[in-house]
């Protein structure tokens, strides 16, 4: 099974977006946001190169792959370093943001 590395920006903007969830919206979405969260770790452990790849990251040297969260308005970047058997999750992108200020925080 592949490690799971979450990179430090990737957990803040995680955190937020789960207290947020929690402030505006009630404990039941902050708890959707966690379930989410294990579903797809659950399935990047076992299968890292099961998600498509992003294609807004498509020059990058790394292969970056998305997996969307609460019906598709997040994406979770990361990448998959086959050697050391480990997923890297990069970012979370809000999609309604402007893709090129989402592809500034990875490149």
């Amino acid at each position: 099974m592949a490690k799971i590395e979450w990179h430090e920006n990737a957990k803040k903007l995680f955190r937020d977006y789960v207290e947020n969830a929690n402030s505006e919206f009630g404990m039941s979405t902050g708890r959707r946001w966690l379930k989410e969260r294990l579903d797809i770790e659950w399935r990047l452990e076992r299968y890292p190169v099961s998600y498509p790849p992003e294609e807004l990251l498509q020059k990058e040297d790394a292969l970056f792959r998305r997996c969307h969260l609460m019906n598709h308005r997040f994406k979770l970047i990361y990448f998959y370093d086959e050697v050391e058997d480990t997923v890297h999750i990069m970012d979370i992108w809000d999609t309604k943001a402007n893709p090129k200020a989402l592809i500034k925080r990875i490149t």
